[in-house]
């Protein structure tokens, strides 16, 4: 009731506040008709402003208008696609104005690297989501309003906590132990991906709300002009900004969420539980004693209905004459694992002046946040499980009076597992993040050469957080009798990211051969700074765990330059080059060059096309490039050599004294840039005047001087293992996207959308020499066994691919515990006898969407899906074994229901049994809203809406839920299902 109080109070402001806007009287209202010069056709949404005031109105769908105005001022009257118009008023109560369509206007813009280009000029593999395409729900980070609408880009979240992070790949990864994270560009200023202490996902930074477009650059023709951190895409983020001669309007959005737990992990109920102890232990009365008497549902006490709220409230317009925007959100996120929130206030303020006749336009931007985190502790899900279901949630004991598995002594039995509904109250971790992120952009085009024009742009990306995690002595997973148990953690970080951009772009028609020629060449310079603490200790704060500082820094120096060239409208041509220095590398390695090449055709602008009433849109592109990767590690000095001081328990002892040593780390002077080499052929395609649109896409990647972790021979180095410049990956792919309008009236729209997307990468090289031996570089850790990894990168092969040993199944199709396939036939089964099973990646991933329009009312849906992608059922694998029942230690747990499927006994971690088919369909949300456009003589819109996210999934795949962005299952955090109410106000 407090929050529905709070948002009423608000709401009546806002009122009050527009109210008060509107309030003052005029003395003549103008009313009139605003129509298409040529066809005559009303243009509802068209823009109009008293000239030298804030005042001004749009037209409603009949292109109508009233707007009070004094005698002799001038009416501006704007809408895209059409040249403005201005209109001195006289002494006429009524006006009938006729727009003509711009063809400058007409073409749509999209934001590439330093500048933007109108879409029919592209060359590279280039798309845009903007806001009448995103994704509606109870979104609070930015990357879910795309996902699912681009072909080529795979979304995949972490899991269900408020704020998640995101694993975002383009034509998948292009490296093995450096990042595969694509470059990220928030208006102009590129920001790093190591994300930010005590923060889930850096992109949070940012409200929805506030974001207007997302561009992706997939292709390295496109992409090329950022050089080195470009190999695994760009993503350029840009957000609202007002805009010269519109008028003040205010927008207020926000929604209510509900969300609650959509599935489980299968595990047996008390009554089960019960009597499968008792079975099996019956002559075992020390088992039998340590039942229950209660019937607990331990996943029912972790999980929780999630409240949530989203506000945001925006300014757009002009103070004399300078647009701004200006905009403040809050945000407050329950997760439904109990004790799991974010809470975060965002703010943004641009200001878009232009002089001089706009020969010198200027974007200033800034944004600010502030999120207060409470992680909830996700050891939690694992134990709701499997902790025993006969035992009751409180016995008083002195652990926090949670019930706890001890020893005869009273002690907490350390192997066991633990009260799960401890582990979430007797863990405190906190987090508080500040970060403001922002540029300042002059641009200026000369005004004795104006073909000429000079772009500066200076911005910054600053962070500063501190985290506490508090534990009590008496939590039993952190017991300790002798040294004081439970934990006191504290820790810091700063970051700061300092940018400077400059650039020159000559653009020239020569009408003479029928030529135009876009000229670009600039410099870059960038600073990444970051330092931080940490210091663990004991409850009592009297025995140091560990106790770390840091202090890192590294630079990035470029050279860029682009060429476009047209000839006839028709044949396009992009040339570009960067040369990008990085202080990652010796001076002999630092400097890398990445060029690349596209070509356009545009076909249906040809004589034989020209006249068509079919093929609006027809062009080829080939596209060919090189971009490199120099985000290798969280090491900024990988080239230097480096020693390591010696841990408090391996000093070494002279006489009485124990003296700390150094020892020294491997490393390689000589390591350089990955590189990855694409080739790109394209066709965007469009019929019966772009009513069907898309495009084609195929590609070739390969990506050469792989980062990679290799042996060493023995006393050749200082270590057995190396990072360095050995291997090769090839990524190839093809690309379909399709969107179509098959009506469109004028009380009646319907828009549908598919988007499909194939990739397989393959392995080709992974040592300096060939060596037939060498089985590759094991990777992805398992729980349940310790150390251990359940998949490879080997020559031959995708990259991480499952390396498992072949079950052998009866003739009932049940796996025989312990028996696998010798398949070198050696007469024994050993580590030889894994095979690379199956990856995690997808062979396609698809996204679909639909939107109708019918009058006032809206409907829309949004889905994805993957195909041929497996999961390691890691839940299975560690607690769905019998033998896990008991423990003569002193404990019982639960078992996950597999287990009679299966029938093990014991573990059998790399049996390929655990290894499924994880194909799904997602319907991610569904969309009913209704505007009310009448208020205000019509100048204010209010549309009431409800979402529904994560409807249904339709899967072949028995864990809890089939979209693992790692492909192994291990507990992850429930997608919950989320019902929203929301409204949207503007003005």
């Amino acid at each position: 009731m407090n929050i529905i109080r709070k948002n009423l109070k608000l709401l009546l402001f806002l009122v009050a506040f527009l109210t008060f806007l509107t309030g003052y009287a005029q003395q003549k209202t103008i009313t009139g008709e605003v129509a298409d010069a040529e066809t005559g056709e009303p243009l509802p949404g068209v823009t109009i402003v008293v000239k030298g005031t804030t005042r001004g109105t749009i037209t409603n769908v009949d292109g109508q208008f009233s707007v009070d105005v004094e005698p002799g001022q001038t009416l501006g009257f704007s809408f895209i696609g059409y040249t403005p118009q201005e209109v001195v008023v006289g002494t006429e109560d009524v006006l009938s104005v006729q727009l003509t369509q711009s063809i400058e206007a007409l073409g749509e813009v999209v934001v590439i690297g330093y500048g933007q280009v109108k879409k029919e000029d592209a060359t590279g593999s280039v798309q845009a989501v903007n806001t009448d395409d995103f994704n509606p729900g109870a979104i609070t980070s930015p990357q879910e309003l795309v996902s699912g609408k681009i072909a080529g880009v795979q979304i995949t979240t972490g899991g269900g906590s408020p704020g998640e992070g995101a694993t975002i790949r383009i034509r998948g990864g292009s490296s093995l132990s450096a990042s595969n994270d694509p470059l990220i560009v928030i208006d102009g200023v590129p920001v790093d991906n190591d994300g930010i202490s005590g923060m889930k996902n850096p992109l949070n930074s940012i409200h929805p709300s506030d974001i207007e477009t997302f561009t992706v650059l997939k292709d390295a023709s496109a992409t090329a002009i950022y050089g080195s951190r470009a190999s695994n895409g760009v993503i350029i983020i840009t957000t609202k900004k007002g805009r010269k001669g519109t008028p003040l309007s205010v927008s207020y959005n926000q929604y209510f969420s509900v969300s609650a737990k959509y599935n489980e992990v299968p595990s047996l109920s008390a009554d089960e539980f019960r009597s499968l102890v008792q079975e099996r232990y019956a002559n075992n009365p020390n088992a039998i004693n340590l039942l229950g008497n209660t019937e607990t549902n331990w996943q029912d006490e972790v999980y929780k209905t999630a409240l949530g709220q989203d506000h945001n409230l925006s300014l757009t317009g002009n103070i004399k004459e300078l647009p701004f925007r200006a905009s403040v959100g809050y945000s407050n996120q329950e997760g439904i694992l109990k004790t799991d929130r974010m809470e975060r206030v965002t703010g943004s303020l641009g200001i878009n002046p232009s002089f001089f006749d706009d020969h010198l336009r200027m974007n200033l931007n800034v944004k600010g946040m502030l999120v207060n985190n409470i992680f909830a502790n996700r050891g939690a899900i694992g134990s709701a499980a499997s902790f025993d279901p006969t035992q009751e949630v409180y016995n008083g004991s002195p652990y926090g009076g949670y019930f706890t598995w001890v020893q005869q002594n009273g002690d907490p039995i350390p192997i066991a597992n633990m009260n799960p509904v401890a582990q979430l109250n007797m863990r405190d971790d906190q987090s508080t993040v500040r970060r403001s992120i922002g540029n300042a952009e002059i641009d200026y085009r000369f005004h004795f050469f104006p073909d000429l024009r000079a772009n500066l742009n200076m911005g910054y990306d600053i962070s500063d957080s501190e985290g506490t995690i508090l534990v009590p002595e008496n939590a039993p997973w952190a017991y300790d009798k002798l040294k004081g148990g439970g934990e006191n953690t504290e820790y810091t970080q700063d970051k700061r990211n300092s940018l400077l951009d400059f650039y020159l772009n000559y653009v020239k028609d020569v009408d003479a051969i029928d030529s135009r020629f876009d000229i670009m060449g600039g410099y870059s310079w960038q600073h990444f700074w970051r330092a931080g603490t940490s210091l663990t200790q004991n409850a009592s704060q009297t025995e140091t765990t560990s106790d770390t500082d840091y202090e890192t820094e590294n630079y990035l120096v470029s050279f860029f330059g682009r060429l476009n060239y047209t000839f006839k409208e028709r044949y396009l041509a992009t040339f570009t080059v960067r040369q990008d220095g990085s202080s990652r590398f010796s001076p002999d390695t630092r400097w890398g060059l990445f060029p690349s090449v596209a070509l356009a055709w545009q076909i249906a602008e040809e004589s034989f096309l020209a006249d068509s009433e079919t093929v609006s849109d027809l062009k080829l592109r080939l596209g060919y490039g090189v971009t490199g990767q120099q985000n290798i590690s969280d090491n900024d000095y990988p080239y230097m050599p480096r020693y390591t001081y010696s841990g408090n328990q391996a000093r070494y002892q002279f006489g009485d004294q124990f003296y700390t040593t150094i020892r020294p780390e491997g490393y390689d002077a000589n390591i350089k840039w990955e590189e990855t080499t694409t080739y790109n052929i394209g066709l965007d395609y469009g019929f019966l005047n772009n009513r069907i649109s898309g495009g084609i896409d195929a590609y070739y990647r390969v990506t050469d001087d792989l980062i990679n972790f290799i042996p060493v021979p023995a006393g050749t180095n200082l270590t057995n293992q190396i990072l360095t410049n050995v291997g090769d990956l090839e990524n190839r792919g093809i690309e379909f996207s399709i969107n179509a309008i098959p009506v469109s009236k004028e009380n009646f729209s319907w828009d549908i959308g598919f988007n499909v997307s194939y990739n397989e990468n393959e392995i080709t090289k992974l040592t300096a020499y060939d060596d037939p031996t060498y089985i590759g570089v094991e990777v992805g850790g398992i729980s349940g066994a310790v150390g251990n990894n359940i998949q490879i990168h080997s020559v031959g092969y995708p990259a991480n691919s499952f390396f498992v040993y072949e079950q052998v199944y009866d003739q009932a199709g049940s796996p025989i515990e312990g028996l696998y396939v010798d398949r070198n036939g050696d007469g024994v089964i050993t580590n030889d006898d894994k095979y690379r099973y199956k990856k995690p990646a997808p062979d396609a991933f698809y996204g679909f969407s639909s939107k109708i329009n019918y009058k006032n009312w809206d409907f829309a849906f949004n889905g994805r899906g993957n195909i041929g992608n497996y999961v390691y059922n890691n839940v299975w694998s560690g607690q769905a074994t019998f033998n896990n029942l008991y423990n003569s230690a002193g404990y019982l747990n639960n078992l996950n229901e597999s287990v009679f499927d299966s029938g093990f006994e014991n573990p059998k971690y790399w049996s390929d049994y655990y290894i499924r088919n994880a194909s799904f369909v997602r319907l991610d949300n569904i969309s009913l809203g209704y505007t009310f456009s009448n208020f205000y003589q019509e100048r204010m819109n209010i549309r009431l809406y409800g979402t529904v996210q994560n409807v249904l999934v339709i899967t072949d795949y028995e864990g809890l839920d089939p979209e693992v962005g790692n492909g192994i299952d291990n507990n992850i955090y429930p997608r919950p299902r989320t019902y929203m109410m929301g409204v949207s106000i503007n003005f």
